[in-house]
């Protein structure tokens, strides 16, 4: 089933010119201790990134693997820290298959972003963020320094896309203020940065 819910999603990313596609791990079965099953787990779900790994060469696209946290969002979800995810990635050996780090997960699960991201720069193929604990507009109050946050990404050279994973406070158009904000105090005008 999963295998045909990969072609069909290869389907529509083709039909709107998206070359990424999330391959999700999976949850813990239900009462099964973690530890117990990961083994197993492990094993299945390498098996199952190299046949998409494979597919997906096959029309020049990129799976991305996201670690998501177990301690408030997914308590059963497999795949929850990035070292987790780089471990697994090495295993598969596939490079068309890369890092989906999500800065909310990152936060709650590790903490360490710059750090993280120096260390895990090479494997990223995607970044989404949300503020944490609310997530939130990057504004809005919490832990995360966004703008520090996106210097760090430049530097770094990252040029991809920044998916913007949150739960808007309010009203979703007035809630991308931190945007505008972001761009001005960057001498950006509104969407006049291919970023």
């Amino acid at each position: 089933a999963s295998r045909q819910g990969l072609a069909a999603a290869v389907q529509y990313a083709k039909a709107v010119g998206c070359p990424r596609i999330h391959l999700m791990a999976g949850r813990v079965p239900m009462g099964a201790d973690r530890a117990a099953v990961a083994g197993e787990m492990e094993t299945t779900f390498i098996e199952n990134l190299r046949y998409a790994a494979d597919l997906l060469a096959q029309e020049d696209m990129i799976g991305l693997v996201e670690p998501i946290n177990n301690r408030i969002t997914d308590p059963r979800y497999f795949l929850n820290t990035p070292h987790q995810a780089a471990a697994i990635l090495e295993k598969v050996g596939r490079p068309n298959l890369k890092l989906q780090l999500d800065l909310f997960h990152c936060q709650i699960m590790d903490g360490n972003l710059s750090r993280n991201l120096e260390t895990y720069f090479p494997l990223i193929g995607h970044i989404q963020i949300a503020q944490v604990p609310g997530r939130h507009e990057p504004d809005s109050p919490g832990e995360l320094n966004f703008p520090y946050i996106f210097e760090l990404l430049e530097s770094l050279g990252y040029t991809g896309y920044v998916g913007c994973e949150y739960a808007p406070k309010g009203d979703t158009l007035e809630g991308l203020g931190w945007l505008r904000s972001y761009w001005e105090s960057r001498g950006l005008q509104h969407g006049g940065t291919s970023k």
